[in-house]
């Protein structure tokens, strides 16, 4: 196992080699074994503090640190810019030198569109403690591990010439930001497999996100494509993650926005479409889902749907990047 992580920063996986991340998969495994066996491991973190910044709301996310630092000894503290002096004007740096004097961690979940990640950076740059990336306008990388971990479940260890289709949906109500699908296809491509990206026109990613899931698909001798068509990108997949996002890259007014999403209703994950896949292809999504919108509730509460292993994985996967970097006695 790697353990030339401590104090390490966890902003997106691309900063992480592959030994590295698979340091905290494995890690993930053998603590999600300890959990499930009832075996106690709270002296791994203990009376250490992560400090959770949160810029929007979350169920999965501050649930799985803040359950996951408890775990393992430690304690989380839940801030938002208005309960602090962010909401005030106060910079990264001194928000990160503070911190990061009174804890071992610093997370952050901030998806505002071309600052959030900067803003990440910019506290990890003062503080002297790992910061995590809970979610940002960029990448979602402790979704993407958890994802990764649950395939690897499913199909094993060997994940060469499996199929992986991340589908944009259609969803109503918000702008939903990149960071998910660009997250998959920057990672997934570097664990041998062949990885489709479907959406219709105008609801691109980030360029410079394309071109690092190129790289790492010629990297590893796999392919990556880009498609327009649901139906096609569905055929012979093993993993169909279906979700939606926004026209980011061309606009995020809420009335443009929506008005280019109702173009598209079609794109829905369905029974029919998930008999273009593989017999033994799983269904996966981030969650929250728009039920009847993104997927039908037969797909969502069906037998190839993973979703909630996929969640209960968030816990796992953030508990072994914690240990790793925080200075945990595993």
């Amino acid at each position: 196992m790697n353990t030339q992580l401590f104090g390490k920063d966890f902003i997106t996986t691309e900063d992480w080699s592959n030994s590295e991340l698979d340091a905290a998969l494995k890690l993930a495994d053998d603590l999600k074994r300890r959990f499930a066996m009832g075996e106690l491991h709270d002296h791994i973190l203990r009376a250490k503090t992560l400090y959770m910044l949160f810029f929007e709301e979350s169920t999965r996310t501050r649930n799985s640190f803040e359950t996951g630092m408890t775990q393992l000894g430690g304690h989380a503290v839940y801030l938002t810019p208005s309960a602090t002096q962010i909401g005030h004007g106060e910079n990264a740096k001194d928000t990160g030198l503070v911190l990061g004097s009174y804890g071992q961690g610093i997370a952050v979940r901030d998806c505002r569109t071309g600052i959030g990640q900067k803003y990440q950076y910019d506290i990890a740059k003062h503080a002297n403690v790992p910061v995590f990336s809970m979610q940002d306008d960029v990448d979602h990388p402790c979704q993407a591990m958890a994802d990764l971990m649950t395939i690897r479940e499913n199909y094993g260890q060997n994940l060469r010439g499996r199929k992986f289709v991340i589908s944009w949906t259609y969803a109503p109500k918000y702008v939903r930001p990149l960071s998910v699908p660009q997250s998959l296809i920057m990672l997934m491509t570097r664990w041998g497999m062949d990885v489709t990206l479907a959406h219709p026109k105008g609801f691109e990613l980030m360029p410079h996100t394309l071109e690092a899931a190129r790289k790492h698909a010629d990297a590893s001798g796999t392919k990556f494509e880009i498609v327009d068509d649901m139906d096609a990108a569905f055929e012979d997949a093993d993993v169909c993650y279906a979700k939606s996002w926004g026209p980011i890259m061309v606009t995020e007014e809420p009335a443009a926005v929506q008005a280019m999403c109702d173009e598209h209703k079609g794109w829905i994950c369905d029974e029919r479409r998930m008999g273009l896949a593989k017999k033994t292809a799983t269904y996966m999504h981030c969650m929250p889902i728009d039920r009847g919108y993104e997927a039908t509730d037969a797909v969502i509460d069906g037998p190839q749907s993973v979703i909630y292993q996929e969640a209960e994985n968030r816990l796992h996967i953030q508990k072994a990047l914690m240990a790793l970097t925080m200075g945990g006695r595993i």
